[in-house]
């Protein structure tokens, strides 16, 4: 599993030409599920994610949390992240999870998300939809979590 986490100062998700999710500071995570995912994986992403201190404090440090900022989530699914770019020109997903297993997998991490914060906002993309994502990345702050080096 991949998560893709940016720090956003606003973001967005449009599916034919209306928004469906929308935060304001917080991180827009992109989501990719592999075909070997399982939900003990997502339990440690979504742990990993949620402790991720990567606002800043009062000193300028990145020591702060989601919650410790009252932001929001945004949680994108994008079965690209599992690309194969080794061969040729065309990437391969065949490493990518079934669209089965990564929807499941998908509105598993959106209601731990909701139910272990529920005091923030989260939005979401929706699966397997032509989605087009608008950010303002904050500083920018981008994180790439791999279960695999967890």
């Amino acid at each position: 599993m991949r998560f893709i986490i940016q720090r956003v100062q606003k973001a967005s998700v449009t599916v034919d030409d209306a928004v469906i999710g929308e935060i304001g500071k917080g991180f827009l995570v992109l989501i990719g599920i592999a075909g070997e995912d399982t939900k003990e994986i997502a339990d440690k992403m979504i742990k990993k994610l949620l402790g991720m201190r990567i606002f800043e404090d009062e000193n300028g440090k990145t020591n702060l949390d989601l919650k410790q900022v009252s932001g929001s989530l945004l949680l994108v699914s994008q079965f690209t992240l599992y690309a194969d770019c080794r061969k040729g020109n065309r990437p391969s997903f065949v490493r990518a999870g079934k669209p089965e297993l990564a929807e499941e997998l998908y509105e598993y991490i959106i209601s731990e998300c909701r139910k272990q914060v529920p005091e923030i906002l989260v939005e979401t993309g929706s699966f397997g939809a032509d989605m087009k994502v608008k950010l303002l990345n904050d500083g920018p702050f981008t994180v790439l979590l791999d279960s695999a080096e967890l």
